[in-house]
């Protein structure tokens, strides 16, 4: 559980690192995305998901 938290916490200064340096280019991603059909959503959300757990398992020492 403490992983996930860290790795929430990773995140969330990712993120504010990103739009605290190059807010115009995080704005255009923004509206990129909004304007991304839901599909398409979906499918990259899910091909991102999956990535992570095999990054994650990976790193943990899965092979």
């Amino acid at each position: 559980m403490w992983d996930f938290i860290a790795a929430l916490g990773l995140v969330f200064a990712i993120e504010g690192i990103l739009f605290a340096s190059i807010p115009n280019l995080a704005k255009d991603a923004l509206r990129s995305a909004s304007e991304t059909p839901v599909e398409t959503m979906r499918l990259i959300g899910l091909g991102s998901a999956v990535l992570g757990v095999l990054l994650v398992w990976l790193v943990r020492g899965g092979v």
